[in-house]
């Protein structure tokens, strides 16, 4: 395949963030390095600890991201896996005819992503920074 993946993170979906980014600095030593604002709430974060990166995203962000596309996804047992990939054109080829989940888009800040459930019904969303 003439592209490359760089890196997977998951995305955890939880009912809110609060609790789960208490859970995840306190008990577990991750260090917050990002959060997005939803309404007067954590929409989401990024943690890291050493090499490892989680995000967490509350449902109403997800279903406020996602709209219609967001079926299927179920806070305390979805988690979404997202993709940076070296380039977006050639992942999106490879997929072929495959039924798209999130139609191409870019987001505010500042990738480039589209998203498909894998067989198992996984939500895969492949994403290269905007150029």
């Amino acid at each position: 395949m003439p592209w490359s993946a760089s890196r997977i993170t998951t995305v955890l979906v939880v009912p809110t963030v609060e609790p789960s980014l208490a859970f995840w600095e306190q008990r577990l030593g991750f260090t917050k390095v990002t959060e997005v604002p939803h309404g007067d709430a954590l929409g989401f974060v990024i943690l890291v600890k050493d090499a490892t990166e989680l995000m967490l995203q509350s449902e109403p962000s997800v279903r406020e991201d996602l709209g219609p596309d967001a079926r299927g996804v179920t806070p305390g047992t979805s988690a979404v896996l997202y993709v940076e990939v070296s380039d977006l054109d050639a992942a999106g080829e490879g997929l072929g005819d495959y039924p798209v989940a999130i139609p191409r888009r870019t987001t505010f800040y500042g990738m480039d992503e589209i998203g498909v459930r894998e067989p198992g019904g996984h939500l895969i969303v492949l994403a290269q920074k905007k150029a």
